[in-house]
C-alpha cells in the first residue's frame, strides 16, 4: 500500500494537518507512528485506514483493513454479540470468529451485554475484536491498548506479532514508548504536518510517561465496590481523608467520571487535576 503526496485539511483554506506525506506500508511490517499531541497522528491513521479521504495526493493498493479508532463509539443500540455478528456478516466471515476473539481477550461473558452498559475496558475489547474480524492484511491501531487490563494488553501485543508473522502490516500509535519496542520494524515521526523516518530513539522524549494524565479525587464509593476492578486501566491510591485518588490517561478521564457518577448520589468527585511531573505515583 502506498500513500503518495498525501495532504489533509478539514476545511477549504484551513491549516494543513498533513502535508506531502509519502509512506509505503509493506507486508509483514510493524510500523509505529508517533509525535506530540495534535501533530496529526490520528488523522494519518484515519487516512491509512480509509475512513478519511485525503485533501491531496492518493492512496493505492489498500488491502483488507481492520481499524481501532482512538475513540470507539460504544453507546450503540446493540449487545456486544449483536454488534460483532453484524460486522462478521458484512465482512463475510464466520460469526464464531468474533466470539473466539472475545474469549481470547477475556470478554466472552459480555457477549449478551448492551454496548451502553460496558465498561471502558470491555468496550475497548469489542473495538479490538471488530478490527480483527477476517484476519485483515492491514491492521491500524490508534491507542488500542488504552483501557485494556494487563492480560488483554499482553494478548493484543501477541496478536500484533502473529499478524505480522502471517504477512499483515500493522500500523499503530500508543502513548507507551516501550510498547512493542522489540517487534517494531519502522518508526515514523509526525512533525509540522510532515512525516520523518527515524530510529525511534526520541520516543521517550516525544511521549513522556507523565504526559496527559489526570488525578481524580473521589469520596463516598460504596463498600463492596472495588475501583481497581471497575477501572482496570487506572492507578488507584489513597486520597485525602477517607477518599481515593484515581490516576488515568487524560483521554480516559471523562469515561472514568461517568463510571463514578453512575455508582450513586453518595459518590462525590472532589477534584480533577493534572498530574504533576514530580509526583512519585506516576
Amino acid at each position: 500500500m502506498l500513500l503518495d503526496g498525501i495532504g489533509k485539511r478539514y476545511r477549504i483554506g484551513g491549516p494543513w494537518v498533513l502535508r506531502d506525506v509519502r509512506l509505503e506500508l509493506r507486508p509483514g511490517r510493524v510500523v509505529r507512528i508517533y509525535g506530540h499531541n495534535g501533530s496529526g497522528k490520528s488523522t494519518l491513521l484515519r487516512v491509512i485506514a480509509g475512513v478519511a479521504e485525503p485533501s491531496s495526493g492518493k492512496v493505492t493498493g489498500r488491502p483488507a483493513t481492520g481499524y481501532v479508532p482512538e475513540r470507539f463509539p460504544s453507546a450503540l443500540p446493540f449487545t456486544a454479540g449483536q454488534y460483532l455478528r453484524h460486522h462478521a456478516r458484512m465482512r463475510g466471515v464466520p460469526v464464531k470468529q468474533g466470539m473466539n476473539w472475545l474469549e481470547r481477550l477475556g470478554a466472552a461473558q459480555f457477549a449478551g451485554t448492551s454496548m451502553k452498559e460496558l465498561s471502558k475496558g470491555t468496550s475497548q475489547k469489542i473495538a479490538v475484536t471488530q478490527a480483527l474480524l477476517g484476519d485483515p492484511e492491514l491492521l491500524v491501531l490508534d491507542e488500542a491498548w488504552t483501557g485494556l487490563d494487563i492480560n488483554a494488553r499482553a494478548e493484543l501485543a501477541t496478536v500484533v506479532r502473529e499478524r505480522a508473522s502471517a504477512g499483515a502490516c500493522v500500523v499503530f500509535v500508543d502513548h507507551d514508548p516501550a510498547r512493542l519496542a522489540a517487534a517494531t520494524d519502522e518508526w515514523w515521526l509526525v512533525r509540522d504536518g510532515a512525516l520523518h523516518e527515524t530510529s525511534g530513539g526520541d520516543l521517550a522524549t516525544i511521549a513522556p510517561a507523565v504526559g496527559g494524565r489526570m488525578a481524580i479525587e473521589v469520596t463516598g464509593v460504596p463498600e463492596g465496590i472495588s475501583l481497581t476492578t471497575i477501572l482496570p486501566e487506572a492507578e488507584i491510591r489513597p486520597g485525602r481523608g477517607d477518599g481515593q485518588r484515581i490516576v488515568v490517561d487524560e483521554r480516559s478521564s471523562d469515561d472514568v467520571l461517568r463510571t463514578l457518577l453512575a455508582l450513586g448520589e453518595q459518590v462525590h468527585v472532589t477534584a480533577v487535576v493534572p498530574v504533576r511531573t514530580d509526583e512519585e505515583s506516576v
